[in-house]
């Protein structure tokens, strides 16, 4: 534990408290689990997001206003807020292998479902449904991670499996805005229409392949031999132990208590940002030009600096064994890119660099704050506040959106619904700094994790 050795993946190097060979245990788990995980990843983000696409030609198809396709794409995260933590708690008996691919596979069957909507209230039915399938995913798969990587590795993991948030808008804008302007008027269907059904089909296909693939715990795995097995089950379980020798939570504790109620305010004002952009920045830039391929392109450009900063942010994180600092630095400049967009919406570049500032900001924010909770709970209780945090920030995606399209009716202009998510993001730089001092009052993160670096 106490020697630092290096272990080389591909051409990058991951320093952690391990000898040589139980570091060539960590990268065949790395390479076996996450390229597969950041897929599955990749697939819902799209799946959940790509209604940003579809809307350059599906409002005008189905004679949506702005509010009314705000409202659509709020209603994804009613019933992804309502069913979050129920089917956190369903994965835990059932085991993640077999509850990632039964949420899959009924996801990517309503996804392709939002090619037949054909007004408002079909389409707040859909995106509802959407929101109740794919609830527990992303909790589901933060909390198997925490099962095979020890706490020094899940930075750097939890950042490359969250690239492909990111990324899957760097891969899905040039397809999505192709098979939007290519595909339209095939077999008598929209482009859009085209999309949904194409970009569903995936989640299905996998759902099945993960009943295969995935394997539940490190005990489990036929594909490390059984020495890099046992070492690497009873490595975990020790690190877990060292949380629970510190305090051991009933899973109850997790609503009340203050550090995970605080971590919840940092991701809910996190996530405004997010998908605030997410959902509205093809719609700004489009002011900028009148064809969809440009902005494709641009928005994959946004996004590919994005990919590149989270990777090395988290990474950095890691190797300086701390949390809360680079969650609050991310956070601030994410708030000073929203400022600089709302304050040159009549300059395109200018507006196009403070959405890349925002962008880097909140994707780097965001991967580091997931590393926390595990700090200081376990089992049942982690599982638990890992869904409740993700719940109470996707208020932000019922709320947020909606409020876009409101001020845009409104106001005319995005300015000022920029503005509020930029004071959104101040919020999170706050609230973070002030769980950080209230973790070295009780004192039992840093404690936990004295060989692994502190939250704070």
């Amino acid at each position: 534990m106490a020697e630092i050795v290096t272990a080389r993946i591909g051409s990058r190097e991951w320093s952690s408290g391990l000898e040589p060979g139980q570091a060539a245990t960590m990268r065949k788990v790395l390479f076996r689990l996450l390229p597969f995980l950041c897929f599955l990843y990749l697939i819902a983000y799209l799946d959940r997001v790509n209604i940003g696409f579809a809307a350059l030609g599906m409002n005008a198809d189905l004679g949506l206003s702005a509010a009314a396709y705000g409202a659509g794409a709020s209603f994804f995260f009613v019933g992804y807020l309502l069913f979050e933590v129920p089917s956190n708690f369903v994965m835990v008996k059932v085991g993640a292998r077999r509850w990632i691919a039964r949420i899959m596979v009924t996801w990517g069957i309503i996804a392709m479902s939002m090619a037949f909507v054909v007004g408002p209230r079909s389409l707040y039915t859909v995106r509802f449904l959407l929101g109740v399938a794919e609830a527990g995913f992303f909790p589901a798969v933060i909390y198997y991670l925490s099962h095979w990587f020890p706490k020094s590795y899940r930075g750097r993991v939890i950042g490359l499996f969250m690239v492909a948030s990111p990324a899957s808008s760097l891969i899905g804008a040039p397809i999505s805005t192709a098979l939007l302007d290519y595909s339209h008027g095939l077999l008598g269907f929209s482009g859009w229409q085209w999309m949904f059904l194409a970009e569903g089909l995936p989640a299905i296909l996998f759902g099945f392949v993960c009943l295969f693939y995935l394997t539940e715990r490190p005990r489990d795995a036929k594909w490390l031999e059984p020495a890099e097995a046992a070492w690497l089950q009873d490595y975990l379980d020790r690190e877990r132990t060292e949380v629970e020798n510190v305090r051991r939570y009933h899973f109850r504790e997790v609503f009340i208590d203050r550090r995970v109620v605080l971590l919840a305010i940092v991701l809910l004002m996190l996530v405004s940002g997010s998908y605030g952009t997410g959902f509205w920045m093809p719609q700004i830039i489009k002011t900028f030009t009148t064809s969809n391929m440009v902005v494709g392109w641009t928005t994959c450009a946004i996004y590919l600096v994005t990919v590149i900063a989270m990777i090395s942010w988290t990474r950095f994180s890691d190797a300086l064994g701390k949390r809360v600092g680079p969650v609050a630095i991310g956070a601030a400049f994410a708030a000073c890119g929203l400022f600089i967009c709302m304050a040159t919406m009549n300059h395109p570049y200018l507006a196009i660099l403070g959405f890349v500032i925002a962008n880097v900001g909140i994707n780097s924010a965001i991967p580091v704050l997931w590393t926390i909770p595990t700090y200081f709970l376990t089992g049942t209780a982690a599982a638990v506040a890992i869904a409740l945090i993700n719940s109470v920030a996707q208020f932000a995606g019922i709320f947020g959106p909606w409020l876009i399209g409101v001020s845009k009716d409104v106001t005319g202009g995005f300015e000022l619904a920029l503005g509020a998510l930029g004071m959104c993001l101040v919020v999170a730089c706050v609230v973070i700094l002030t769980f950080g001092h209230l973790s070295k009052i009780l004192g039992q993160t840093s404690s936990a994790t004295s060989t692994s670096g502190s939250a704070s």
